[in-house]
């Protein structure tokens, strides 16, 4: 067997053999060796002829492939083009449109938009342990302007009512210094929604920088909070916010540069797909990892998470795919 793919070249070369693409998964998904996802018995005998796998006890679902339990599951696109588009997704660094998929690996636009939404549920955090040490905390607006709204619209008059947000969708920001980003979509920048984000996601005692925001000198005084005033500073010692600031200019590029138009509805995903880039760039001991080594750390996430076209479309009503 070759060796295992770095780059993106290598990738198309390796999972083109189907064998690779088996011996590659199995070695991901049952490290200890294959076991039956509904009951999980290890009493597994092989059907080569229709390449799957059946369980000894008796139950319903005894056969499965590769892609049961997965987010491939019950889709008839096959799984060296499923590896390419996660190839890409996960290692671009302003992201990759779905027509970009839809022509290079020869899918339709639709069908590449629905792939890319369900490896984005392989992108959400997994971790369960929380910020702690120097965090920064800042939050940021995505949306259009409103000089680029024609005056009589109603997205304009909508824009420019108070308590409105100027139209745009808010996105709470957490960063721990030569850490992780944990960032959410919000419905507002009220202390209600930042100290239940705060809460969740970082230790208490921890040390918060922010900028002059009034509302984080009233969160609870569970965290040793010191700012930094913006029209004065952006750096004042060891207190800015400029790795926030850092991870907001890359959401933002990829948003405007590379998918254009994201629904409200869906952008949740495209914040989690940037986070993670951003999280894989080093590994425990902080050495920078490779591509490949991004790549096999989000395909051992596929396991237990499945989107369905229905649940996809109906978080934002009528469906329109964006790229």
């Amino acid at each position: 067997m070759a060796s295992e793919p770095k780059t993106l070249q290598e990738a198309i070369l390796y999972f083109a053999d189907a064998m690779n693409v088996r011996d590659y998964m199995i070695a991901r998904r049952w490290p200890n060796g294959i076991v039956c996802p509904t009951c999980g018995s290890t009493k597994i005998t092989v059907s080569e002829k229709h390449n799957r796998w059946q369980c000894g006890s008796h139950h319903a679902k005894r056969q499965f492939t590769l892609k049961t339990g997965t987010i491939f599951e019950e889709s008839p696109v096959s799984l060296d083009k499923w590896l390419l588009a996660m190839w890409q997704v996960v290692n671009c660094k302003n992201g990759v449109s779905s027509y970009e998929i839809a022509k290079a690996i020869g899918v339709t636009q639709k069908t590449a938009w629905f792939m890319l939404h369900r490896l984005r549920e392989v992108m959400q955090d997994a971790s369960s342990e929380k910020l702690m040490g120097e965090v920064e905390a800042d939050e940021t607006f995505v949306g259009g302007k409103i000089e680029n709204m024609h005056k009589k619209s109603r997205r304009h008059a909508i824009a420019k009512t108070p308590g409105m947000n100027w139209n745009k969708t808010i996105v709470l920001g957490l960063l721990q210094r030569d850490g992780e980003v944990r960032a959410a979509v919000s419905p507002s920048r009220t202390k209600h929604h930042i100290e239940a984000h705060l809460v969740k996601n970082v230790e208490v005692g921890s040390k918060l920088y922010t900028d002059e925001l009034p509302v984080y000198g009233h969160l609870t005084a569970e965290y040793k909070r010191e700012f930094v005033n913006h029209l004065e500073s952006y750096v004042q010692g060891r207190v800015h916010t400029n790795g926030m600031e850092n991870f907001w200019s890359l959401l933002k590029r990829g948003l405007k540069g590379t998918y254009v138009s994201v629904d409200p509805a869906h952008l949740q995903a495209y914040v989690d797909e940037q986070a993670f880039r951003f999280n894989s760039r080093k590994n425990a001991e902080g050495e920078k990892i490779n591509d490949g080594e991004r790549f096999s750390a989000a395909l051992s996430r596929i396991v237990g998470k499945r989107l369905t076209w229905e649940v996809l479309t109906a978080r934002q009503g009528t469906p329109r795919p964006e790229a």
